[in-house]
């Protein structure tokens, strides 16, 4: 079996063909070397006469000039050769991130996934693929152990999580893959790809773990240290699956409102629970809101905890991101 071959074949593997080959699915494809492998694999397994339908879906983030501009033409020249629909749009990331209260990296993620959904919606899909790797999982991880993060933030990227309610599922089938297997795999079946010069910006924290961190982790404490990252994190979800049974009832009970950007909590429904269940409460709810993550560390969501459990009943605190936290009688109230 030829090294193509093989690659797609665990791809399919691990999201077997019968579950997708008659939906359509919205690839994510910024034109980096990932997507674009993503989505010559699962147009290579796409069997001719299968019902459904690929859509490359590309957004144009404009932080880089020419060069983004560049991404999108390479991504809809590349779908349009493969005989596959391709949607691109723009967003400014910057005015995002300004409304937000939010960094660039989160801003931009927050952008795409929206525009993913809206693509998702409009064309009927019934997934959304993204070209997520094991080196991205363990990036992930080590970000978010090094920033201060509970058991729910080592649970990493999840292979599968459902978006819009349950009617699209985002799926990640190349996370089981390193990176330097996907580069072997494009240059194997002579497929270009762009090469995104932000990715080497040390002002970014992932560009730093990923090109300065995790090197010297590899070299001085484990040269397996991307697979130990990768098993940590499967651990760690199947220990959040666990723990979300116990959450969701509190989520129901506590949550009395919940809208872009705020919430409302009845502190009543969560005395007497374990610390950690209201921690992951809080963190649920947050996520769910929309409110930023970035700057939220283990501290932050200790401080949030402690308003919520014994807080003073007219206390009020701003956490990072710009977000109002104040406690009105038994109801912690929470806006940006």
């Amino acid at each position: 079996m030829n090294g193509p071959a093989q690659l797609e074949l665990r791809i399919a593997a691990g999201w077997p063909l019968s579950r997708w080959t008659d939906e359509t699915v919205v690839v994510a494809v910024s034109g980096g070397a990932d997507s674009v492998a993503l989505l010559r694999a699962l147009a290579a397994l796409r069997p001719p006469a299968a019902g459904g339908r690929l859509i490359a879906a590309h957004l144009n983030h404009g932080l880089r000039g020419e060069e983004s501009d560049g991404d999108a033409r390479f991504v809809a020249e590349l779908a349009a050769r493969l005989g596959i629909e391709s949607v691109v749009s723009n967003g400014d990331v910057a005015l995002s991130a300004r409304e937000r209260g939010d960094g660039v990296e989160e801003a931009a993620r927050e952008l795409r996934y929206r525009f993913l959904v809206d693509t998702a919606r409009s064309r009927g899909a019934r997934y959304i693929a993204t070209a997520h790797t094991r080196d991205d999982q363990a990036e992930t991880l080590l970000q978010r152990i090094v920033r201060g993060t509970g058991l729910a933030g080592l649970g990493g990227i999840p292979r599968v999580r459902p978006l819009d309610g349950d009617t699209i599922g985002l799926i990640r089938p190349m996370l089981m893959l390193r990176r330097c297997e996907i580069v072997e795999y494009l240059e194997s079946i002579g497929q270009p790809y762009r090469i995104d010069s932000s990715n080497v910006d040390r002002a970014y924290t992932r560009n730093r773990v990923r090109h300065d961190l995790l090197p010297l982790l590899a070299q001085e404490y484990n040269p397996q240290v991307v697979d130990a990252l990768s098993r940590l994190a499967i651990q760690a979800e199947e220990l959040r699956d666990f723990a979300a049974a116990l959450v969701e009832p509190l989520l129901r009970a506590a949550v009395t409102r919940s809208e872009r950007g705020a919430f409302e909590l009845d502190c009543t429904a969560l005395a007497n629970q374990p610390r950690y269940l209201v921690r992951e409460v809080l963190t649920t709810a947050w996520n769910a809101a929309g409110l930023p993550l970035q700057a939220m560390g283990f501290d932050e969501w200790e401080a949030l905890a402690d308003l919520a459990l014994n807080g003073n009943t007219a206390a009020k605190r701003m956490f990072p991101g710009g977000v109002m936290v104040e406690r009105v009688g038994a109801r912690l109230v929470i806006r940006q």
